[in-house]
C-alpha cells in the first residue's frame, strides 16, 4: 500500500539512501516497500525544501511531524496490474525458440500503446524470473556489499592458572568484489560481540560498504524468510547508524553468499593452517597471531593473478566506500538491581558481581553496560563505574566503596608473595620453602595470604628458631598447611629427631623388588 505507515528507521534509511543518488525504485527494492510509498516520502522531503543533512538530524518527534502529514492518496498505477495479469503468457512466449525479450516487448506494446518502456517492462520480467529460481550471472560491484560469517572450527584457549579449555568463534568479513578479507576472534558469540567485531571490520577497511549480508545468523536475524526477513532491533540500530543496508541470505542458500563460505575455506588453509601449533592463552593472543597471517593472506597475489586482494581493494574500491561515522557504535543494554548487603550489585549476563558505595545498600538502581564497561546509576546519578569483567562468580570491588570498618581488606589486597617470603626470611630459608609451597597451592594466590600469615605468627609465639625447625619437618610432607606445621608445635615434634629417610624403619625381606625388577 502506499499510503501504508512506516517506521521511523525506514524514513531515515530513505533519507540516506536518497542522499547517495538512489532512484526511488532502487530504494524500494532494497528497504522493501513499495516505490509509491517511496515517492510519497521523497516528495515530501522535497517539499520541506531543507538539505537531507538538516533533516536527519532532527529528533524523531520533529522528522515525524514534518513527513507524516496528511497527503491525498496515490492512485493504483493500472499498466503495473496489467502487465502482472499479462505476465504468465509473456513468460511462456518467452520460452518458446528465437523469441527475445525485445520481441516480446514489441508485441506488449502493439496491444497497449501507451504500457511500460522497455527498461522497465525487463526490469519487472527479470524480477519475476528471479523469483522462479532463473539462472542469471551476478557480478558483483565495488564497495556494494561485505559478506560476513561465522567460521565453523573455532580457536581453542588455555587459561594460564587454570588450565581451563575453552572454544572461542572467529568471524569472517569479506568483500566480495576485491576478495579484501578481515577476521577476529570473539569472547563470544553473543550480538553485542558480534556488532563490536563488525564494527573492527569496517574501521579495518576504512570505510562502509552499501549493504551487509549475512548467513542468517540469530544473533542479526530476527525472523528468517526468502523474501521479507526481519531483523533484530540492535542490527537494525546498528545499520542505521552506519547508513548501511541489512541483507540475509536464503535459507539453505549458501551460495548466496559464496565469497564468504570461499573465504573461510582460504582462511582455513592460510591462517588456521600456519598458526596450528601455537597455544593460545587470551584472545588478544590469538588475535595478533591472527591479524598478523591475515595481512599476510591479503598482500599475496591471488591465485592466477598478478595482483593481491589489499592491490584491488585499494585500487578498485576504497574510494567508493561510504565514509565512517564519527564515533563506532557502541550498544548499550540496561537492567534493574538491588545492592545487595555487601554492597553489590550483579550483572546476570555474566553473573559478575560489581561494587558501590556501601550507603546504597538495599537500593534499586540501574545498570548500563557495554561490551567493555559497566556503569551503575542511581536515578539520574552514577554511583559507580566499572570496567567489564566475564569472569563468571567474580567480583569487581573498590575500596572506596566499603564502610570504614571493612578497609582492612584493602590492606589484605595489597599483600604479595614479596611480603610473605620477605617476613619469612627472619627465620630461615626452611620457612621460605614452607611459605612458597603454601603459596603455590591455591589457583587464587589471594586465597593463601591468611594461611601464610598464620604460619608467620606462629613464629612470634613459638619462636624463629621451632618455626624453622616445624618448616623444615613439614617439607618431607606431599603437602604443607598452616595446620601441619601448627600440630608439629604443638605436640613438639619439631624437638624430635628426624629420621634419615622416609623408608629407614622398614627392615629388609624378601617381597621388597629393586630396579631390576623394571628393566
Amino acid at each position: 500500500m502506499a499510503n501504508k505507515t512506516i517506521t521511523m528507521l525506514q524514513i531515515k534509511r530513505i533519507l540516506q539512501l536518497k542522499k547517495q543518488d538512489k532512484s526511488n525504485r532502487e530504494i524500494a527494492r532494497e528497504l522493501k516497500v513499495s516505490r509509491l510509498t517511496v515517492n510519497v516520502y521523497v516528495k515530501r522531503t522535497q517539499d520541506q525544501g531543507r538539505e537531507i543533512d538538516q533533516l536527519l538530524k532532527m529528533g524523531e518527534e520533529e522528522l515525524l511531524s514534518l513527513l507524516q502529514s496528511a497527503n491525498s492518496p496515490v492512485q493504483a498505477n493500472w499498466r503495473f496490474e496489467d502487465l502482472m495479469n499479462r505476465l504468465p503468457t509473456l513468460i511462456d512466449e518467452l520460452k518458446k525458440p528465437h523469441a527475445t525479450r525485445m520481441i516480446i516487448w514489441e508485441e506488449y506494446r502493439q496491444q497497449v500503446s501507451d504500457g511500460y518502456s522497455y527498461t522497465q517492462f525487463c526490469e519487472h520480467l527479470s524480477r519475476i524470473l528471479a523469483a522462479q529460481k532463473a539462472v542469471m550471472h551476478f557480478e558483483h560491484e565495488p564497495a556494494a556489499c561485505m559478506m560476513f560469517d561465522f567460521a565453523g572450527d573455532k580457536v581453542t584457549l588455555v587459561d594460564v592458572d587454570t588450565g581451563e579449555i575453552t572454544h572461542h568463534p572467529v568471524l569472517v568479513c569479506v568483500l566480495p568484489f576485491s576478495a579484501f578479507t578481515y577476521i577476529e576472534v570473539l569472547p563470544s558469540a553473543k550480538r553485542e560481540q558480534l556488532l563490536k567485531a563488525l564494527n573492527n571490520a569496517l574501521s579495518y577497511i576504512g570505510g562502509v560498504p552499501l549493504s551487509l549480508k549475512t548467513d542468517n545468523m540469530g544473533q542479526v536475524v530476527k525472523k528468517s524468510s526468502r523474501y521479507e526477513p526481519s531483523f533484530d532491533a540492535l542490527a537494525e540500530q546498528w545499520s542505521a547508524h552506519y547508513g548501511c543496508t541489512l541483507m540475509a541470505a536464503r535459507v539453505r542458500k549458501p551460495r548466496d553468499k559464496a565469497s564468504a563460505e570461499s573465504h573461510v575455506n582460504a582462511i582455513y588453509n592460510r591462517v588456521y593452517a600456519p598458526l596450528r601449533n601455537n597455544v593460545f592463552h587470551s584472545i588478544d593472543q590469538a588475535n595478533d597471531a591472527f591479524w598478523k597471517q591475515l595481512d599476510v593472506f591479503n598482500a599475496h597475489n591471488m591465485q592466477h593473478c598478478d595482483y593481491s586482494r589489499r592491490d584491488r581493494f585499494t585500487l578498485h574500491e576504497k574510494s567508493l566506500l561510504l565514509p565512517l561515522p564519527a564515533e563506532a557504535f557502541v550498544p548499550k543494554n540496561r537492567i534493574t538491581a538491588k545492592v545487595q548487603r555487601n554492597y553489590h550489585v550483579t550483572l546476570g549476563e555474566d553473573w559478575h558481581h560489581y561494587s558501590v558505595p556501601y550507603q546504597h545498600i538495599g537500593k534499586q538502581v540501574q545498570l548500563v553496560y557495554d561490551t567493555d564497561s559497566v556503569e551503575i546509576y542511581l536515578e539520574s546519578s552514577r554511583i559507580a563505574c566499572h570496567r567489564r569483567n566475564y569472569h563468571k562468580n567474580g567480583h569487581t570491588t573498590l575500596a572506596d566503596h566499603m564502610p570504614a570498618e571493612h578497609k582492612h581488606y584493602t590492606r589484605i589486597k595489597g599483600w604479595n608473595r614479596e611480603y610473605f617470603v620477605e617476613r619469612a626470611t627472619l627465620a630461615g630459608p626452611c620457612t621460605v620453602a614452607a611459605i612458597n609451597k603454601i603459596l603455590e597451592q591455591k589457583i587464587f594466590i589471594e586465597q593463601t595470604y591468611n594461611s601464610c600469615l598464620g604460619v608467620l605468627r606462629l613464629g612470634e609465639k613459638y619462636g624463629n628458631d621451632r618455626l624453622e625447625a616445624a618448616c623444615r619437618r613439614s617439607l618431607q610432607a606431599y603437602k604443607v598447611t598452616y595446620t601441619i606445621i601448627k600440630n608439629i608445635l604443638e605436640r613438639n615434634l619439631d624437638k624430635v629427631p628426624e629420621q634419615t629417610g622416609l623408608f629407614a624403619n622398614i627392615p629388609d625381606h624378601d617381597n621388597i623388588r629393586g630396579p631390576e625388577s623394571y628393566q
